[in-house]
């Protein structure tokens, strides 16, 4: 039998870290990144990379590997990822795969459309019309060929709703179906997974400690050295949680605590959607509510035992 592979999910300073290095010297696995921001090399404190003396402790993959003015999407996690997962399974060895991007985690176990990308006079055509018919009516006329996305997408979501239409505009087919024609990279069998995911409280108290640490630690001169670069502002690695508050901060705009108290609220309020994906979306994976590292441990050996 092939050695498994571990999927950790779950939201910010939940505690996935310490899990998947304690995992990862007990079987002799290598861990493979799973978080959209840990792999840019320019933020190695503010997107809470592991550390020096952490990342010894077993071998690590794809960790601070893109330079930030790239833009990986979840296709381009995945064609780096596929490849690595199959070596360390080569080699006998399990595959440890740990991070907060739910969408990289789906993208391996329910597999990723191969979605064509619409040509600039398509996405226009679909905003113009999304202007003239306005959301009701848009909505209705989406459902006529794609009713599975006119229900699933949230009301005030008009670049979903944009995004639907302009997929069908561009491959004649529905963006349900292209979805649905999808094949899983990874057979059911081949894997297991938890969420990691303790109670809010504890959870919110984790990001207010983290983000103070960042500060203390040296985060303002990585978004100085960032900010300097002059990066287009929709890049991935722009978005980094605490970002805007620390250059808001470093221009004058805000106090150094006034920085750190909005960076903190955005962290608490992005590991709530965090957590929210992870509910809906993986109602099936076993969570780990425990609060310190040892239970939450403990809890993994209960919930991962044959």
């Amino acid at each position: 039998m092939e050695p498994r592979i571990w999927l950790i999910g779950g939201p910010t300073a939940s505690g996935k870290t310490a899990i998947s290095l304690r995992l990862a010297r007990e079987i002799g696995g290598e861990i493979v990144n799973a978080d959209s921001i840990q792999l840019y090399g320019d933020l190695r404190i503010l997107s809470a990379r592991p550390t020096p003396d952490e990342m010894v402790q077993a071998p690590h993959h794809l960790f601070g590997v893109a330079d930030g003015a790239e833009a990986w999407s979840v296709g381009a996690w995945r064609r780096a990822a596929l490849p690595i997962i199959a070596d360390i399974r080569s080699r006998g060895l399990s595959p440890i795969l740990v991070g907060g991007t739910g969408l990289y985690f789906r993208s391996l176990t329910h597999g990723l459309a191969d979605i064509p990308a619409a040509p600039p006079e398509t996405r226009a055509r679909a905003e113009g019309d999304f202007e003239a018919l306005g959301e009701v009516a848009f909505r209705t006329r989406l459902g006529d060929i794609d009713p599975a996305a006119a229900a699933r997408i949230a009301p005030g979501d008009r670049q979903r709703l944009v995004r639907a239409w302009e997929v069908y505009l561009a491959a004649g087919r529905s963006l349900s179906d292209l979805q649905a024609a999808t094949t899983a990279p990874l057979a059911a069998n081949d894997w297991r997974s938890v969420v990691v995911e303790p109670p809010r409280e504890t959870l919110y108290a984790r990001c207010d400690a983290r983000l103070a640490a960042m500060f203390d630690a040296g985060a303002a001169d990585e978004v100085s050295a960032l900010v300097a670069r002059r990066l287009e502002p929709t890049l991935p690695v722009m978005k980094a949680l605490g970002l805007r508050e620390i250059a808001a901060w470093q221009a004058g705009e805000m106090t150094r605590d006034e920085a750190l108290a909005a960076a903190q609220q955005e962290t608490r309020r992005y590991a709530k959607r965090q957590a929210t994906w992870f509910r809906n979306q993986t109602p099936d994976w076993p969570r780990i509510s425990a609060t310190t590292a040892e239970d939450q441990w403990r809890q993994f050996l209960a919930l991962s035992a044959p």
